[in-house]
């Protein structure tokens, strides 16, 4: 019997129940051995962050694996990861608007989150793409293998309509979308935002300002449309600068971002919340660090002695 056919809004749905379902499980990807003693344990405890841009993109291949081979999509597509290519995993099949996720795995002990989310508010009009991140710790914090502390799924709309409205503040704040490059090949069209930040003296902000108060009532309020975009760009006659830091996960102030970085903050792992890991990795006091290992995760100079005899 054929598979009955979803719509785009049906597999979001079903693939978001299963990705929230990761929670609490792990991933045989990659194990990190146990230190051999206290000294390897701050020195692992360290650098263990370094691991995260390729356990990131392992979960990222994974989780395709892993919701392909859900019940709901035999026989009607899989599941696929695009690289490079936005989003992250598309469904290959008979559903349109082909839906598909952006996935962002956070390692939460790292000092923010430095994922970028720079795509274009006009690409999420038919609302196709979503926003997964999925925040992973190693099973015994520092070593082990990973396993998923939480999920959360958003519209890639929402997160791009929220990215706009806090950076963009004219004339000192710019968010800018991507000329039109329809007619160029694939590989060279652009899609991403870019922000400015003003660079000019008192004397130019206050011209600047002019214009800006010369686009009426609700001039300030952030659109992607070409007239407005028209309209921000009379701006860069004044001097900008390419804002680097722009478009980072941390600062985008979503509201469902926000609680879930409050909630994995708050999550109790390894005896202590992953907020009072963080600092306690991120102290300079190698004292305090050891008595937080040995008492949580059991490492001890004894039982190093012990592998050395």
């Amino acid at each position: 019997m054929a598979a009955a056919k979803l719509t785009t809004k049906q597999a979001i749905d079903i693939a978001s129940k299963h990705m929230k379902g990761l929670a609490g499980h792990e991933f045989d990807l990659l194990t990190v051995a146990k230190p051999v003693s206290p000294d390897a344990a701050v020195n692992l405890a360290k650098v263990i962050s370094k691991l995260s841009p390729l356990l990131g993109n392992l979960i990222e291949f994974n989780t395709c694996e892993y919701l392909s081979d859900k019940p709901e999509f035999e026989g009607i597509g899989k599941w696929r990861r695009q690289d490079p290519g936005f989003p992250d995993a598309i469904f290959d099949g008979d559903i349109t608007p082909t839906p598909g996720f952006e996935i962002k795995a956070w390692f939460p002990l790292a000092t923010e989150i430095t994922a970028r989310f720079k795509d274009s508010q006009n690409h999420f009009l038919d609302d196709r793409t979503y926003v997964a991140m999925i925040a992973w710790l190693p099973e015994h914090l520092i070593y082990g293998k990973p396993y998923i502390v939480d999920v959360v799924i958003v519209s890639g709309a929402s997160v791009a309509k929220s990215r706009d409205d806090h950076y963009h503040n004219p004339p000192d704040y710019l968010v800018l979308e991507p000329e039109d490059t329809k007619a160029r090949t694939r590989n060279l069209q652009q899609t991403n935002t870019n922000g400015y930040k003003f660079q000019g003296t008192p004397e130019q902000f206050k011209e600047a300002q002019k214009v800006v108060v010369g686009w009426g009532k609700g001039g300030s309020d952030y659109k992607p449309t070409p007239d407005y975009q028209a309209m921000i760009r009379e701006l860069l006659k004044f001097p900008y600068r390419l804002d680097t830091n722009y478009a980072k996960m941390d600062r985008i102030v979503h509201a469902e971002l926000e609680a879930f970085k409050t909630r994995v903050q708050n999550t109790k792992v390894n005896g202590m919340t992953v907020r009072e890991w963080r600092n306690v990795l991120g102290t300079e006091d190698d004292k305090l660090l050891r008595n937080a290992l040995e008492k949580h995760l059991q490492i001890r100079e004894a039982d190093a002695e012990t592998l050395r005899k």
